[in-house]
């Protein structure tokens, strides 16, 4: 992403007190030699593909691909009571949140003239791919977010496939979640095995779910062959405040999401000065006892920011511009100001809404758009599953309606093919 600064209509009403050093975008160049490598050798070789590139990536390959049925109720029942508890209220929280979206999409049928009939029908998506990473973590609520959401819409065939060297929790987390079938694959090789189908993964219709610059990439140059949910980057999390901010609050939640990975983006756009430097501050003092302080510095010194907005105008017009994956509001009103932002992932609208809480299980999805996404779409959710499929019918009332603007609009384009079948029905 370019730096939000190089567009001079955003820097009117906007100082810095500490600007990023960088933008957190990274040439990608040699990924993508590397991934259509990669997705050429599994489209070609399949299963020996994912089998060499697991040793080469990962540093092992299983004896088998697919993890049986008694190998997921072994990781599910060597989840300790409390791990276990935590997972299932997760998933609940997930499932009911997506059940309650799910009502909101309706099929729909009108007759928008006499005899014209139109409508459309929500279809689900018949096989999807779930891709969870393994990454520095065991990311436990990973495969509640990409897994639930699909039970829900109704799925026929849930595919999750999770690196090999993956913690045993996480294979439970995908059985408990739903999902149909697992394998231990990772990877730039696991998209291209969701893609094109390999002896032992079957090809799925639409990927979904986050990962490192090599996932990503593969999901870029699949898609097309199959759908994708979108193309994530780094973590990103941006605060609003005024004056009645907590420093100490805002630093703890900037570094919560900075510990993800040296590249993540944190900041913080507030009207008070005051605020702003005592935040540099504070995060400066938590940092010297924050156990991943190795992983969350690096952000913070890089790609950290701390915006001072003149007004609340200037501070939502940068804020959309920005467009963050997670936006907190820590102000005065924050329902107030919620209502005049358009561009995020997901929001988190006054101090008790913490990212962690969507992060991990309080119901919202935590795969969202990043990198400016928020500009043009949302994050993961129940209708990512979904197909609106629309149809239409007519009787002779409808087509006696229809038919002499279609004949008359095929003939002006020099369509006759079109006219004749337009007129053949009066």
């Amino acid at each position: 992403m370019s730096s939000p600064r190089s567009d001079t209509s955003l820097s009117s009403g906007i100082t810095h007190i500490k600007a990023p050093l960088a933008s957190a975008k990274v040439d990608g160049s040699e990924i993508e030699t590397t991934v259509r490598q990669v997705v050429a050798d599994v489209a070609r070789d399949g299963d020996a593909a994912l089998t060499s590139y697991s040793q080469r990536f990962d540093g092992m390959a299983p004896d088998s691909l697919e993890v049986s049925e008694a190998d997921k109720a072994q990781a599910v029942a060597r989840l300790d009571a409390e791990a276990r508890e935590d997972m299932e209220f997760a998933i609940e929280q997930v499932r009911r949140f997506a059940e309650a979206q799910r009502q909101t999409m309706l099929p729909l049928e009108v007759e928008t003239l006499p005899g014209l009939h139109l409508g459309h029908r929500i279809i689900p998506i018949r096989r999807v791919g779930a891709y969870v990473p393994g990454g520095r973590y065991p990311l436990l609520s990973a495969p509640v977010m990409t897994i639930v959401p699909a039970v829900v819409a109704g799925c026929s065939e849930i595919i999750a496939c999770l690196p090999p060297t993956a913690h045993e929790a996480m294979v439970a987390g995908c059985h408990l979640s739903g999902a149909t079938r697992i394998f231990r694959v990772g990877g730039a090789q696991a998209i291209a095995a969701m893609a094109y189908g390999t002896e032992t993964v079957p090809a799925v219709d639409k990927i979904v779910g986050p990962g490192n610059a090599y996932v990503n990439e593969a999901k870029r140059q699949v898609f097309g062959r199959v759908g994708i949910d979108q193309l994530a980057g780094p973590s990103e999390i941006y605060v609003l405040a005024d004056d009645t901010g907590d420093a100490a609050m805002i630093a703890t939640d900037l570094l919560a999401q900075a510990e993800h990975d040296v590249r993540t983006r944190v900041g913080l756009i507030t009207t008070s000065e005051r605020l702003g430097r005592e935040v540099v501050a504070e995060v400066e003092r938590q940092l010297a006892t924050l156990s991943t302080a190795a992983v969350a510095r690096p952000a913070w010194e890089t790609y950290g920011e701390i915006a001072l907005a003149a007004d609340e105008a200037a501070m939502i017009h940068y804020s959309d511009w920005i467009a963050a994956e997670h936006l907190q509001l820590h102000t005065q009103d924050p329902h107030g100001l919620a209502e005049k932002l358009s561009s995020y992932g997901s929001l988190f609208i006054g101090t008790n809404a913490s990212v962690v809480y969507s992060d991990k299980c309080c119901g919202t999805n935590h795969t969202l758009p990043t990198m400016g996404a928020g500009r043009y779409t949302g994050g993961l959710w129940v209708g990512s599953y979904l197909k609106v499929c629309t149809h239409q019918w007519l009787n002779e009332e409808g087509v006696a309606r229809v038919a002499p603007h279609a004949v008359r609009q095929s003939a002006r384009e020099g369509l006759e093919g079109h006219r004749r079948a337009a007129a053949f029905r009066l």
